[in-house]
């Protein structure tokens, strides 16, 4: 595990007058223009409300989507600020682009607690190559520069990066408990710990089952990743999901297993159809063999008991991915199974991913949960070991 010093903290900020420029993580979904989901924002509120109870004047900078160094009108930032002044209960000025001399202008006028929201950070092409120059041109927008944005602290961008270097820099408040959550579950967890993983793609995480295989007590696989590993077992997969370059890494993580002291589980049950569809045709599969015209969809309800009950036993737990194609209900039952078992977990509970979030959101039970992660990418990377750059930033500057 990267060992981590932890960074100055946004609470050693003296009350200021000042401006702080905020590295939040507002890449949230968008439906006409509305803002669907907004945990994330959500997570961002008690840095904000920090900053702003302090004195300080805020211009809040983040990326959303990927509109690769053009801009897109789609993914203004407009609907954003609109729902964060919702939720701070105060005028979010939206800022028309990201740097220049009019957002100076604005940033200058700003007084105590008034909130500025930068356009989009990657209309500009210099955010994703940490152009300096970016970098020089964000700093002067502030005095003090805070990073809140776990989601994108594994890129070392302008905003992420770069700007860290020039201007007194702290970690905002979840950032600082990301790192905190998910380098305790690695360092000093609560045995048994039990990591599940789910989702299509055995190359995203197998950095994570490499190293919870030194560390874990069971690894449990489900969603389409586990077609992978059968196919490196010489098992049929029918017409299923299965990642061609994952068979590999697959085939090395069950001969490593064989030689460590984690147990990897598999599906011994699955739910078929014939189509990724909710109208389709659904069977239960024997076993876990495939048959031509069908395609696995779910883990089987002995899977999902068997999980449930390794899961009940945790004294730590990691959920990272779907079980199978929640979002269609002939396919939900394996990640609600999962989902309720880790609500209902007498351990410690830790739940990342995008997909794991949204389910435990759908079903009701993302309260129930101690730690959830609004990392993706970057808490894989920590949790495989490597350094974040947004986070060696903070330590540098």
């Amino acid at each position: 595990m990267a060992a981590y010093t932890f960074p100055r903290s946004v609470q050693e900020l003296a009350n200021g007058g000042k401006r702080a420029l905020v590295r939040v993580d507002f890449n949230v979904p968008l439906e006409n223009g509305r803002v669907t989901d907004d945990t994330r924002i959500r997570a961002a509120l008690p840095t904000l409300k920090l900053l702003r109870e302090r004195g300080f004047a805020l211009v809040l900078v983040s990326h959303l989507g990927r509109p690769k160094g053009e801009v897109d009108p789609n993914l203004s930032m407009k609907p954003v600020g609109e729902q964060l002044s919702e939720l701070l209960d105060c005028e979010v000025q939206q800022a028309p682009a990201v740097i220049g001399p009019e957002v100076e202008s604005m940033a200058g006028e700003l007084g105590p607690g008034d909130v500025l929201l930068l356009e989009n950070v990657r209309f500009e092409p210099g955010e994703t190559e940490n152009d300096p120059g970016l970098a020089d041109s964000l700093a002067r927008l502030a005095d003090v520069y805070v990073d809140d944005a776990f989601g994108a602290a594994h890129r070392a961008h302008a905003s992420t990066e770069g700007v860290a270097h020039r201007l007194p820099a702290y970690a905002g408040l979840l950032l600082e408990r990301e790192v905190r959550e998910l380098t305790k579950l690695v360092e000093s967890p609560r045995r048994p710990l039990v990591v599940v993983l789910g989702g299509a793609k055995v190359s995203d995480k197998v950095g994570v089952i490499d190293r919870f295989l030194e560390l874990a007590d069971r690894i449990l696989i489900g969603g389409a990743m586990c077609f992978s590993f059968f196919r490196a077992q010489g098992s049929p997969t029918g017409d299923s999901l299965v990642e061609e370059e994952g068979v590999k890494p697959a085939e090395e993580a069950l001969r490593r297993a064989r030689d460590s002291d984690c147990e990897l589980d598999l599906p011994t049950d699955l739910v078929l159809g014939r189509e990724l569809d909710a109208d389709t045709e659904v069977k239960a599969a024997e076993g876990v063999v495939v048959p031509a015209g069908w395609m696995g969809l779910d883990i089987g309800p002995a899977t999902a008991r068997a999980y449930a009950e390794a899961i009940g036993a945790a004294g730590t737990v990691l959920w990272n991915g779907p079980m199978g194609a929640f979002e269609l209900p002939p396919f939900a039952a394996g990640t609600r199974a999962v989902a309720e078992a880790v609500a209902a977990a007498p351990g410690a509970t830790v739940v990342g991913g995008g997909d794991s979030v949204a389910a435990l959101q759908e079903f009701g039970l993302a309260e129930k949960v101690d730690w959830l992660s609004t990392g993706g990418g970057a808490s894989l990377e920590l949790l495989e070991g490597k350094k974040l750059p947004g986070v060696e930033a903070l330590n540098d500057a």
